[in-house]
């Protein structure tokens, strides 16, 4: 029978990283006088926007990219500590 804590232990980690993220970006939307937080996130050089009258299409390619970078880098860095 396999064991299954390990996996357990990672999800429980990726759920509460992703709360403390998620309570991060809503905390620095309503700081008063910042705006709308990360408002740059959206709109990095590379994003695809494109609008027609009743049709806008929107593809965030860099910061997709941007995203995954990080991740993966943090997830290599978690990685390297747990072996």
């Amino acid at each position: 029978m396999p064991e299954w804590g390990g996996l357990g232990k990672v999800l429980i980690l990726s759920g509460l990283a992703l709360v403390a993220v998620g309570l991060l970006c809503v905390g620095l939307g309503t700081l008063p006088g910042g705006g709308a937080g990360w408002g740059w996130l959206g709109r990095l050089p590379g994003d695809v926007l494109i609008k027609n009258d009743n049709v806008t299409f929107y593809f965030p390619l860099t910061t997709s990219l941007l995203i995954s970078l990080l991740l993966t880098m943090l997830f290599y860095v978690f990685s390297k500590g747990s072996s």
